[in-house]
C-alpha cells in the first residue's frame, strides 16, 4: 500500500446507537451495526407481490387488453412494480432536511451508470429553482477582463462528455466509530455516476484572460447558503467541466441546474452546483466550507485541509443488508469500485472476512475516475460469510482495512472513509453490517 493511502483522512463521530457481540463463525470479534431508523425506512416499501392467476399455465391479465398508448406517457417513468427504489434520507443526521442528504439505492442498481432521479443529494440551503433565462456566470478578479456569461455564451464553447463519479466526502462518514447504519444505501450511498457533458473552465477562464500570479479560484453556487470553495488554478486548467446536462438532459433542479461545476475525482463539496460566480485569485479563501468543514481532524488534533481527492474504495452491494440472499445454489456477488486517482484496475473478493481472497470479474467500461462494476458468480449452500471487497487502482493503491485507516487517522472526522466493508451474511440468508475486530 503507498503512504497517501491512509495517510490522508480521518472518521466520524456517529451517534447511532450500536451493539456489540461474539462470534465463533468465521472470524473472531465482529462489530453489528443496530437496528437503525434509516434501515427501517428502507425496508418500508416492498415490490407488489406474485399472483398465481397470472402464471403459466394460465393467460395473464396483460395479455388480455390493449395497454396504454405513446401519448399517454410523454416522459417516461419507472414501472409501479419498481416504485420502492428511490433515494431516502435519514432524519436525524442533519439540523435540517434543507441542509441534509438522498442517499442512492445502490444495491438495486447495475452497471456503472446512475439514473438522474436516483443520483444521491446533498444540499446546505436546500434546491435553487433557477430560471436559466435570467441565470448568469460572472469571472472576475485577477483576470483582464471580467466577463458576465448567460447559458447561451456558456453553450457556444466547444463541449465535451465525460463519464466521472461523485462522492461526498462524508461518504461512509458514520462508521468511522463502527458500524452504524445497516444499509448499503446508507453506507454507501453518497456517490454515484453519470455523463456529463459540458464545457472546460479552462476555456471559460481563458476567455476573460487569466493575470500572472493567479493560482487559485472561488467558486460560489446560487442557492440561498451562496455555497463556495478554493479550487486550485492547476486542477482548475486541467480537467474540470461546467456541466450542463447528465445522461444526455439537462441536469435536475437537485444536481445544479442549469450549471454546476464538475471536478473529476476529487470531493463533491468542491463540484459547486448553481454556479453563479468565479473569482480569480492567488490564495485561497479560507471558506466554511474548507474550515471548520471538510477538514479532517487528526488523532493527535492537528487537522488536514484540502485533503480533496477521494482515494480508491469499493463496496459490495449485493449481498447486503437491504438485498440479503435469498436461495441456496446459484448466487451472484456484485458491487462498484472506484478512485479518485484514476482507472480501477482489480477487485478483490472474500467471502470468509479476509482469509482468503479472489479476484473479481470486472465486466463493463472502465474509465477514468468512474465507478466500475464487478461480479463473482458463487454457490451458496447456506453457510455464514463475511463477505468483502478491496479495490486496487492504476496508482498501485490499494484499498485499506477500516483498522489500517484508523491507525493512522484516528477516529475525530467524517470525511474520506474508505476502509473496508464487511457484510454477515446469516445461515438463512439476512445481511448485517458488522466489522472483524
Amino acid at each position: 500500500m503507498t503512504k497517501h493511502a491512509i495517510d490522508g483522512s480521518a472518521s466520524p463521530t456517529g451517534h447511532a446507537s450500536r451493539r456489540r457481540f461474539l462470534t465463533g463463525t468465521l472470524a473472531g470479534g465482529l462489530v453489528a451495526a443496530g437496528g437503525s431508523e434509516a434501515f427501517a425506512q428502507g425496508r418500508k416499501k416492498k415490490p407488489i407481490g406474485p399472483n398465481p392467476d397470472n402464471q403459466p399455465p394460465n393467460v395473464p391479465d396483460w395479455s388480455k387488453t390493449l395497454g396504454d398508448g405513446v401519448a399517454d406517457h410523454p416522459y417516461g417513468k419507472p414501472s409501479k412494480y419498481e416504485a420502492h427504489v428511490v433515494r431516502r434520507d435519514v432524519e436525524w443526521l442533519t439540523a435540517s432536511r434543507q441542509s441534509s442528504v438522498n442517499f442512492t439505492p445502490l444495491h438495486e442498481l447495475d452497471g456503472i451508470i446512475t439514473p438522474n432521479g436516483l443520483c444521491f443529494e446533498r444540499h446546505h440551503g436546500g434546491t435553487a429553482d433557477i430560471n436559466p433565462f435570467d441565470h448568469r456566470l460572472i469571472v472576475h478578479g485577477m483576470v483582464d477582463k471580467p466577463l458576465i456569461f448567460s447559458m447561451d455564451d456558456i453553450k457556444r464553447f466547444p463541449r465535451y462528455n465525460r463519464v466521472y463519479f461523485l462522492e461526498c466526502a462524508a461518504n461512509s462518514g458514520m462508521e468511522w466509530r463502527g458500524a452504524q447504519l445497516n444499509g448499503c444505501q446508507f453506507t454507501h450511498g453518497m456517490v454515484h455516476n453519470v455523463m456529463y457533458t459540458g464545457v472546460r473552465l479552462r476555456d471559460v477562464l481563458e476567455e476573460a484572460g487569466i493575470k500572472a500570479g493567479a493560482k487559485w479560484l472561488q467558486v460560489e453556487g446560487a442557492d440561498s447558503a451562496g455555497m463556495n470553495r478554493s479550487l486550485p488554478m492547476q486542477k482548475a486548467l486541467d480537467d474540470c467541466l461546467l456541466a450542463f446536462k447528465m445522461n444526455g438532459e439537462a441536469l435536475r433542479t437537485e444536481q445544479g441546474y442549469p450549471l454546476r461545476l464538475v471536478v473529476p475525482g476529487w470531493e463533491g463539496n468542491l463540484w459547486v452546483k448553481w454556479i453563479r460566480r468565479i473569482e480569480v485569485g492567488d490564495m485561497p479563501w479560507q471558506a466554511r466550507e474548507e474550515t471548520s468543514k471538510y477538514t479532517d481532524l487528526m488523532a493527535d488534533g492537528r487537522s488536514r485541509r484540502f485533503t480533496f481527492a477521494m482515494d480508491a474504495k469499493s463496496v459490495v452491494t449485493n449481498p447486503s443488508p437491504e438485498a440479503p440472499l435469498k436461495v441456496k445454489g446459484r448466487n451472484i456477488i456484485t458491487g462498484l469500485a472506484w478512485s479518485g486517482r484514476g482507472k480501477v484496475t482489480r477487485v478483490d473478493v472474500t467471502l470468509d472476512g479476509g482469509r482468503n481472497w479472489q479476484e473479481a470479474r470486472i465486466d463493463g467500461p472502465v474509465f477514468d475516475r468512474s465507478l466500475t462494476r464487478f461480479y463473482v458468480d458463487f454457490d451458496w449452500q447456506g453457510q455464514e460469510l463475511l463477505v468483502q471487497s478491496r479495490a486496487h487502482d492504476e496508482t498501485g493503491y490499494v484499498q485499506p482495512s477500516k483498522v489500517e485507516l484508523r491507525k493512522v487517522r484516528g477516529v475525530n472526522s467524517i470525511y474520506h472513509n474508505n476502509g473496508i466493508q464487511t457484510w454477515l451474511v446469516r445461515a438463512n440468508g439476512e445481511t448485517e453490517n458488522v466489522e472483524i475486530s
